[in-house]
C-alpha cells in the first residue's frame, strides 16, 4: 500500500476509527472513576556536619555528608524510623506496608534527601512525610554519636521543608489518561482497517487488478443502480457519464491488436452478475454508432440475456442454427439506426458446450468474420461452466469482465487459468461497477462531469422519469 491508498483506507473507514477512540476515551474515563485518589506530600531534611569552622574541616564535612546521603536515604524506609512513625501517628499498618508507600531521594552531589508519601487522605500523608523526617533525624544521630561520654553526632539533620497537606490527587492523572485512551484507540482503529485492507481480496481497482494480471484495463463502467431497468444506457441516455465510459471503451478496442485481422470478441467474467451481457450490448451499439458494422451473439445458451436487454425475439437464434434446424439469415436480427444486428441464442440446449465446440461454430465464427467489421460474444462466466474458454479458443480474442467491490482475486486468477488451459489469448479487461466517488472514480473521471465542455448533468430525478418511458 503506497500513501495514497492508506489515505483512501483512512476517508473510508474514518467512523470506525472514529468510534475506537471514543471507547478508548470512555475506557480511559471509566478506569479513572474506579481508582481511588491518591495524594502526595513532601518533607526535606538537610545534611549537615558539625566542626571547628575551618576551611578544611568545612570541606572534608561537605564531601562526608555528601557520601553518607545516600546512606541515610535507605533508611527511611526501615522499621527503624517507621515503627516511631507508626506509632506516633497511631497507623492501623506495618512497617512493610508503609514503607511502600515512601520513596526517598537524595539528588546527585547534594546533601537533601526528599521524603515522599502517598496516601488517599491528604492529611495523612503530610503528616507522615513530617514524621518520618523527623524520626529520621533522631536514628542518624544516635547511630552516628560515637560510644563515649558527652559525645556529640558529627551529622545533624535538620528540616529543609515541611511537607504540606496537597490539594490535589497525583493519581489518577485523568487527562494524561484520557489522551492515552484516544491515542490507543486511534491505534487500534488504524491497525484494524488497514488489517481488514490488507486481508481484503476482492478487486476494487486498477492497483489490486495489477496484482493478478498485466493485461491491460480497457476501461471502467461507472456502477449504475437502475442499470438493470434501463440496461442500454448508450441508447437511453447516451450524455451520461456511464454511456461515455462505453465510448472510450469503444476506443480502447480500437486499438487493442491491430495486427490481428479478425475483429471478434468474447466478453466473459469469472462468476455471474458482473455486467459481461450489459457490456457487450452498450459496447456494440457505440461501435455501430462509429459506423462499424457490428454483430452481436447471445452465446450464453445456459443463461440468455441479451434478447431481452435489447427487446427482440429471442425464441429461434444461434442453438437453431447450429443444429440445422434454421438458416442464419432468418435469426440474425437488425437493430436501430446503424449497422447493428443481434443474433439470440434461441432454445436452451441440453448440451452447450459440445455445441460451442462443434465444427459448425468453427464455420460460423469465420462467416461472421467475414460479414462483420466487428464480433461481440457474450459468453457465459468462466468459473461455473467451460462454455466461454471453448469458445474463446475459436475466436481468438477475449475481454474479460471484472466487477468492482464483488470479484474476488482468486476468481479472477481462476478464470484466467481456466483460459490459459485452452491457450485462449485474453484481449484485455473491463473494470466494471466502479463507484462513482472516491478515488477509483477520479481515476476514470466519474467525478470530473462536462461543465467545461458546455454541458450541463441532467437532474437525477428527471432522468429516471425519462428513463421509465
Amino acid at each position: 500500500m503506497d500513501l495514497r491508498d492508506y489515505f483512501r483506507v483512512l476517508r473510508k473507514s474514518w467512523w470506525m476509527i472514529v468510534a475506537l477512540i471514543l471507547v478508548g476515551v470512555g475506557a480511559a474515563a471509566a478506569l479513572s472513576m474506579l481508582q481511588t485518589p491518591q495524594y502526595s506530600a513532601t518533607a526535606k531534611v538537610f545534611v549537615t556536619t558539625q566542626s571547628a569552622g575551618t576551611v578544611s574541616d568545612l570541606v572534608q564535612g561537605n564531601a562526608f555528608s555528601v557520601q553518607r546521603v545516600r546512606t541515610y536515604s535507605d533508611l527511611v524506609s526501615t522499621p527503624l524510623v517507621l515503627l516511631p512513625v507508626i506509632r506516633q501517628l497511631d497507623l492501623d499498618t506495618s512497617p512493610e506496608l508503609l514503607a511502600k508507600q515512601i520513596v526517598a531521594s537524595a539528588p546527585l552531589d547534594t546533601s537533601i534527601i526528599a521524603i515522599t508519601v502517598t496516601d488517599e487522605d491528604p492529611a495523612r500523608a503530610a503528616a507522615i512525610a513530617n514524621s518520618a523526617s523527623q524520626n529520621l533525624a533522631a536514628v542518624v544521630e544516635e547511630t552516628e554519636t560515637p560510644a563515649l561520654d558527652g559525645a556529640i553526632s558529627p551529622v545533624k539533620l535538620t528540616s529543609a521543608q515541611e511537607a504540606t497537606v496537597p490539594a490535589f490527587p497525583v493519581s489518577p492523572r485523568i487527562p494524561l489518561y484520557l489522551v492515552f485512551g484516544a491515542a490507543a484507540g486511534m491505534l487500534l482503529g488504524f491497525g484494524i482497517v488497514v488489517l481488514r485492507e490488507t486481508l481484503e481480496t476482492r478487486i476494487r481497482n486498477e492497483s489490486d487488478l495489477k496484482q493478478v494480471t498485466d493485461v491491460a484495463v480497457l476501461g471502467g463502467i461507472a456502477f449504475d443502480p437502475h442499470a438493470k431497468n434501463a440496461p442500454l444506457t448508450v441508447h437511453a441516455d447516451p450524455q451520461s457519464r456511464r454511456a461515455e465510459s462505453f465510448r472510450t471503451l469503444r476506443t480502447n478496442l480500437s486499438f487493442l491488436e491491430v495486427g490481428r485481422a479478425e475483429r471478434s470478441f468474447v466478453i466473459t467474467s469469472s462468476i455471474q452478475s458482473e455486467g459481461k451481457s450489459t457490456t457487450s450490448a452498450n459496447l456494440a451499439i457505440a461501435l455501430a454508432d462509429a459506423g462499424s458494422r457490428v454483430l452481436l451473439v447471445d452465446a450464453d445458451l445456459r443463461r440468455p440475456a441479451v434478447a431481452d436487454y435489447m427487446g427482440l425475439e429471442g425464441i429461434v437464434g444461434l442453438t437453431d442454427v447450429l443444429i440445422g434446424r434454421a438458416e442464419l439469415r432468418d435469426v440474425m436480427q437488425p437493430w436501430g439506426m446503424a449497422g447493428l444486428f443481434v443474433l439470440p441464442a434461441g432454445h436452451v440446449p441440453p448440451n452447450p458446450s459440445e455445441l460451442l465446440g462443434s465444427a459448425r461454430m468453427a464455420q460460423l465464427i469465420d462467416e461472421f468474420n467475414d460479414r462483420f467489421d466487428v464480433v461481440i460474444f457474450d459468453s457465459p462466466p468462466l468459473l461455473p461452466v467451460t462454455d466461454a474458454a471453448i469458445l474463446a479458443k475459436k475466436v481468438g480474442g477475449t475481454i474479460m469482465v471484472v466487477a468492482a467491490g464483488r470479484t474476488h482475486k482468486n476468481q479472477l486468477r481462476g478464470a484466467l487459468l481456466a483460459l490459459a488451459n485452452v491457450g485462449a489469448p485474453v484481449s484485455g479487461v473491463v473494470l466494471t461497477m466502479l463507484p462513482t466517488k472516491g478515488r477509483t472514480s477520479e481515476a476514470y473521471g466519474y467525478e470530473l462531469g462536462y461543465g467545461a465542455y458546455g454541458y450541463k448533468a441532467e437532474p437525477e430525478a428527471t432522468r429516471r422519469v425519462r428513463l421509465r418511458k
